[in-house]
């Protein structure tokens, strides 16, 4: 994900001086106390003194106790209650200045307190008022809007853009782009993007970045090379982006390549960049690199680590996986979601069943992780692997969140592999209720006809088959790649368009005849 390089609001719009005619000794007195505040509570005994007063409407005043309550250190030590009295001070004083207005919008749309609607009420709120915005309101917005996946809020938005004539802007375009790619509104990314008149190495992170969130991973690294092309110089985040292209690709080639320009480039790893390494150099197979990068990092955080136990289980390294577990929590470091998937995965690949209903019961009861769909996946796939059908299908129904598909699969791959009176007892139910939930899912219909197939239901497979045709449902053709030299190419079942489709044929004919000459030799 792009970090955006919004601008600092109290370094573009300064606070107006001081411009009261008051002689009042209270105003003077809380002007200087506000200027040596240091807790909440000062300011919260200051404010009620300059409503007592009646001096909350000067508008310097509400600049500083606005400022004072959306900064970025203390809002990462008190609750969300310190920005929502920012936004009632705003309020109470009719501030029409932007600048108050924005901070608060600001304050809401970077927390973490999942408080990024209330960004997008700020702003009617202000509208209400006739507070105009400029040009510094709107990325926080849609900011906002990305993080909430508010498409429809933020196409209203972009039409205030359009209104007040602030489209041309360069941090306005940026993070458009970042909110349509977030919404997997990629042509709506690349039109902000073409109509730009002027870009920076941040624009080119951004449409990168909504290639990959859209998974359009060919052209996200076709853009990374035509920015380099452009005179652009890639920066870390950039590198980030492209990494996890390759990793969702399987591209180790481009990896290694996109890691060699980072050490070219004299870039530093930090966490980030070590971490989008290690996920790519797991996810593409080489994991003991991955482990090289991983013990070389001075700084790792939890992405990091989970990043490293998910590719050890992924490929079949279970107990160093969960070593590692070990070793983290050693460091004190609170695992996530990402963290017990891993590991999770690792009990599977082991048959280690009753290690993965500990952990994951681990999950909410000591860690306080509520569990997602691919938890509950990962432990039907560990209890379907080890045979124990009966459990499986128990704990999917008793699951507090309706299976999806995925879930459903996992369960009938495991029936098709055992015993065949637990498939007809166990797997005749998930058949029928995958049928249910994916009606139009030809995918299905061919997994479990090939699953009657090989249990000797012949009747029943040719019925899903006739089925299928009825439908209008077609087989989705099998597709497999191969990197050679640097390039990636891809086969497609029953397509014959490639101009080396001859010589391949030949060659497989001929170690079909010579697999045959070794066998009757």
């Amino acid at each position: 994900m792009v970090r955006f390089q919004l601008p600092v609001l109290s370094e573009i719009h300064p606070p107006k001086p001081l411009f009261y005619n008051s002689n009042s000794e209270t105003l003077r007195r809380c002007v200087s106390l506000l200027s040596s505040v240091s807790s909440p509570n000062q300011l919260l005994q200051i404010h009620a003194q300059l409503i007592v007063s009646g001096h909350h409407r000067n508008s310097y005043i509400t600049d500083k106790i606005v400022q004072f309550c959306t900064s970025d250190s203390l809002r990462k030590k008190h609750s969300i209650d310190l920005i929502n009295h920012g936004r009632y001070a705003v309020k109470l004083s009719g501030n029409l200045e932007t600048f108050s207005w924005n901070n608060v919008i600001r304050a809401y749309a970077t927390s973490h307190f999942d408080s990024q609607r209330e960004a997008l009420s700020v702003f009617l709120d202000m509208r209400r008022l006739g507070v105009g915005p400029n040009e510094h309101t709107f990325p926080f917005l849609f900011k906002a809007c990305a993080s909430l996946l508010g498409l429809n809020e933020g196409r209203q938005i972009h039409g205030d853009v359009v209104k007040h004539g602030f489209l041309s802007n360069v941090y306005v375009q940026n993070t458009l782009i970042h909110l349509y790619g977030s919404c997997k509104k990629v042509l709506d990314s690349y039109k902000v993007f073409d109509e730009m008149t002027y870009r920076t190495v941040v624009s080119w992170n951004s449409i990168i970045s909504a290639n990959v969130e859209c998974s359009w991973f060919y052209d996200s690294v076709e853009l990374f090379v035509k920015m380099r092309d452009s005179g652009f110089e890639p920066d870390e985040t950039t590198m980030v982006i492209v990494l996890s292209a390759c990793a969702e690709l399987g591209n180790l080639s481009l990896g290694k390549w996109i890691h060699s320009q980072v050490l070219e480039k004299g870039m530093v790893v930090n966490c980030q960049l070590g971490t989008a390494l290690v996920d790519m150099y797991g996810k593409c197979g080489d994991v003991n690199y991955a482990n090289l990068v991983f013990n070389r990092m001075v700084y790792r955080n939890v992405w990091t680590w989970s990043a490293m136990i998910l590719g050890f289980a992924q490929h079949g390294a279970a107990r160093y996986a969960l070593d590692l577990f070990k070793e983290m929590r050693n460091y004190s470091i609170k695992p996530n979601h990402v963290t017990f998937l891993g590991v999770l995965c690792a009990c599977s690949h082991a048959g280690l069943v009753e290690d993965g209903k500990r952990y994951f019961e681990e999950m909410e009861q000591v860690h306080g992780i509520k569990p997602m769909m691919v938890h509950f996946g990962a432990m039907v796939d560990i209890l379907g692997r080890a045979g124990r059908l009966q459990e499986a299908y128990a704990f999917v129904m008793n699951m507090p969140i309706e299976a999806d598909g995925i879930v459903w699969r996992a369960l009938l791959s495991a029936c098709s592999i055992h015993d065949v009176n637990d498939y007809s007892r166990v797997g005749e139910k998930v058949r029928q209720r995958l049928i249910e939930l994916e009606p139009k899912r030809s995918g299905n219909f061919v997994m479990l006809a090939n699953n009657y197939s090989e249990v000797g239901l012949w009747e029943k497979a040719a019925d899903l088959r006739s089925r299928m045709r009825e439908r209008g449902l077609k087989k989705i053709a099998g597709e497999s790649c191969l990197e050679l030299g640097g390039s990636i190419f891809r086969f497609f079942s029953g397509d014959s368009s490639s101009i080396h489709c001859a010589d391949i044929f030949l060659l497989l004919n001929t170690l079909n005849l010579h697999a045959k000459m070794i066998k009757y030799g």
